[in-house]
């Protein structure tokens, strides 16, 4: 289990302005880093676990409705093939041993078991339009369908939406279950470069180039649209309206907690408390 956490490394800080205390004289301060990996086998393994831990966060945060919902990792080898979750296989259960992997055709090329067709559908068509990415992320969590219902986007109102300000792309039409590759194609333009896609009237999606930030970046962005449509209803009975951060401040922030390392690192208390309490995630 070990090989598969973060490797840590050296910290070195001159001043306390920096994102963690500076150390003392004489002492070395350690903190996680993306691992490195020896063989292609073992990098195919490590994202595979990632992508199980990351199926039971969603489950623990309540983004588990039914059998919607799917996560992707290119496979490091042939990266125009994707793993992804087994259609109806609850979040909860799944080990890295249960993932499919579906090529760019859209065809199941590894595995035995089923796969989402909407998730051939949006997957495939992301990550041909990125080829930066190596994770895309998408559920039917409550408050970010909610808010996709509305006439907004995700506002710079709290330090942790500034994550996403102005790196938010919105896809303004809704069709029906996306089962056609054209809709996940214009999927793709929508997202653009940015980090997050509000599908109106669905839901969300969010990419990283590691599985962890891609998954870290939905779970923020759910609690981001909670915060928002609670800020609303509470400035509407107070007569009011949610307080702005200005543009500058909120562009200052993005570029302290909304970038790619930002969002790995997020999510690796979480990978090691699943680590702990879910260890047939490595089965």
């Amino acid at each position: 289990m070990g090989a598969m956490l973060a490797s840590h490394d050296p910290v070195t800080t001159a001043s306390g302005s920096g994102p963690v205390a500076p150390a003392a004289a004489g002492r070395e301060l350690f903190l996680p880093q993306p691992p490195a990996f020896e063989t292609v086998d073992d990098e195919r393994y490590d994202r595979k676990v990632r992508l199980a831990a990351a199926f039971r966060m969603f489950s623990r945060a309540g983004m588990d409705e039914g059998v919607a919902g799917h996560i992707t990792v290119r496979d490091p080898a042939e990266p125009n093939s994707y793993w992804v979750n087994p259609f109806g296989m609850h979040f909860s259960m799944i080990r890295q041993s249960d993932l499919v992997r579906v090529s760019h055709a859209g065809e199941v090329v590894e595995g035995r078991r089923a796969v989402n067709g909407a998730a051939v559908a949006i997957h495939c068509a992301v990550h041909a339009a990125r080829p930066d990415i190596i994770a895309a992320a998408h559920a039917h969590g409550p408050y970010g369908k909610t808010l996709s219902s509305l006439e907004m986007g995700v506002e710079a109102l709290t330090q942790d939406a500034c994550a996403f300000y102005e790196d938010v792309g919105v896809y303004d039409t809704y069709t029906g279950v996306v089962l056609d590759p054209a809709e996940g194609r214009r999927i793709g333009e929508a997202l653009g470069g940015h980090k997050a896609v509000i599908l109106r009237n669905h839901g969300m999606l969010t990419v990283g180039s590691t599985v962890d930030s891609a998954a870290w970046w939905f779970l923020t962005l759910e609690r981001t649209s909670q915060s928002q449509l609670m800020a609303y209803s509470a400035a509407a009975g107070a007569g009011s309206a949610p307080r702005q951060i200005g543009h500058e401040e909120a562009l200052q922030t993005r570029g302290q907690v909304g970038f790619e390392l930002a969002g790995w690192f997020q999510f690796q208390p979480i990978f090691e408390r699943i680590c702990r309490d879910s260890p047939d995630i490595f089965d």
